[in-house]
């Protein structure tokens, strides 16, 4: 018998946090803390399920972000896609989050390249902050992936609504 086919999954938001990603993925297990080189970190859509503003990657020269790569069973991949707000049979721009494929670098080793899927937010007009606990489950996450002091330091800068 053979092993069930799976994918890599790259977290940089909320999805850091094991449990926020077992919510749709509980196959998810930790593989590898890495590094998307010329990124940055933003929040420029608003989740009506959080009601504020939630994160995303856009390319941003000499900027980096850090995350974490899950392998996730490939019967998960549709509820994943859900959780993003992607229907494959709607327009692009009609969707949260589109799929997109990217190469990060893990432990931030450019000698060492993956492949992942990841989620890039469809951006929108003056998008709300995030708020507290947003920004708190993105902290856990990164914490439990005991992701670098300088990118922590750097989290605990986003600038959220008023609690």
């Amino acid at each position: 018998m053979s092993a069930p086919k799976t994918f890599y999954y790259f977290a940089y938001g909320s999805n850091l946090k094991l449990s926020e990603i077992r919510r749709s993925c509980p196959s998810a297990e930790r593989k590898h803390r890495v590094k998307l080189a010329d990124h940055a970190l933003v929040f420029p859509r608003k989740s009506e399920g959080r009601q504020c503003g939630v994160a995303s990657v856009e390319v941003r020269a000499g900027s980096e972000v850090w995350g974490g790569v899950y392998e996730i069973a490939e019967l998960e991949r549709q509820r994943l896609e859900s959780r993003e707000g992607f229907k494959p049979n709607r327009p692009l721009a009609a969707n949260s989050y589109v799929p997109a494929n990217l190469t990060v670098f893990v432990d931030g080793d450019a000698a060492k390249p993956m492949e992942v899927l990841t989620f890039i937010a469809n951006p929108q007009t003056n998008p709300p902050l995030p708020n507290p606990e947003y920004k708190s489950l993105i902290l856990a996450g990164a914490g439990e992936w005991k992701l670098n002091a300088k990118y922590i330091a750097q989290l605990e800068q986003i600038v959220t609504t008023k609690p």
